[in-house]
């Protein structure tokens, strides 16, 4: 399978040696996003500042693979402090509509650039089509469906 690194024009650029993201087949793997401007500067005190500037990193992402959030279909979410969960919650349910992506949170001891959270996600470029079962000839009254 090929891997593709998809390159951010207008974002913040990758704080170590390490991709934004990467394409393999359908399926795109982005890198934590922090909340930092394009000059990898810490935007806001608060977590819902820092939880809309991940967002937002995390979309203009997607955005340079031609996809959207909606094509996320899961997130992992770090918090330097779990007490924001609740305000991150509130955040992140502006940007992620029904049905959610499956999501993961974890408290940890710290986040680079002491940043209060970081958000990294998978999103598939297309969605895979339902499966429907070939007609038996008991579909077709017993004729051929070809007919």
């Amino acid at each position: 399978m090929e891997r593709k690194q998809i390159r951010v024009t207008d974002g913040p650029k990758a704080i170590g040696p390490y991709s934004s993201a990467i394409q393999a087949g359908e399926t795109l793997y982005i890198s934590g996003q922090l909340p930092v401007d394009v000059s990898s500067q810490i935007v806001g005190d608060s977590i819902g500042d820092q939880t809309k500037q991940a967002i937002d990193n995390l979309e203009l992402t997607l955005q340079a693979a031609g996809l959207t959030l909606n094509d996320v279909v899961k997130t992992t979410v770090f918090l330097s402090d779990f007490n924001n969960f609740d305000k991150m919650n509130q955040i992140y349910a502006i940007y992620f509509t029904h049905p959610y992506p499956a999501r993961s949170c974890f408290e940890v001891s710290r986040l680079p650039k002491d940043a209060l959270v970081e958000i990294e996600a998978i999103a598939v470029a297309k969605v895979m089509p339902s499966f429907e079962p070939e007609p038996t000839n008991e579909d077709c009254e017993g004729r051929y469906c070809e007919d």
